[in-house]
């Protein structure tokens, strides 16, 4: 019997982690998934429904309209999750499920959820 072949690099390990966090996490329309993406230069985060297959909402520190307060990536991110739990409270979803999508849960990716806690949305 043939082996899986061991991932080699950062992103393929990254991408591994992600497959292992999403066969227990899942969105629905009462509690979507919120998940994160980080690049080197933005944060996107986005709430997905999984039993639909659509993104209910999403943010990113990328738009034209986008300010915020604190300096830095980590202050934008922070802002990002804000941004993206009152879009959620507009649609009248109140908790959601956080999928770290493999990253490390520190930095920009710890503080999404901080904001999007900050703003009330509960997980």
């Amino acid at each position: 019997m043939r082996s899986v072949r061991r991932p080699k690099t950062r992103a393929e390990r990254r991408q591994r982690r992600h497959l292992r966090v999403r066969k227990k996490v899942n969105g629905t329309a009462e509690r979507p998934r919120l998940v994160v993406y980080r690049s080197l230069k933005y944060m996107y985060a986005q709430l997905v429904d999984d039993d639909r297959g659509v993104t209910l909402a999403e943010a990113s520190n990328r738009a034209k309209d986008f300010t915020h307060e604190k300096p830095g990536k980590v202050g934008a991110a922070f802002d990002v999750g804000k941004l993206l739990a009152q879009r959620a409270g507009g649609l009248g979803i109140k908790s959601a499920v956080f999928d770290r999508a493999g990253y490390p849960y520190h930095g920009r990716v710890k503080a999404v959820a901080d904001g999007a806690r900050d703003a009330g949305l509960e997980f």
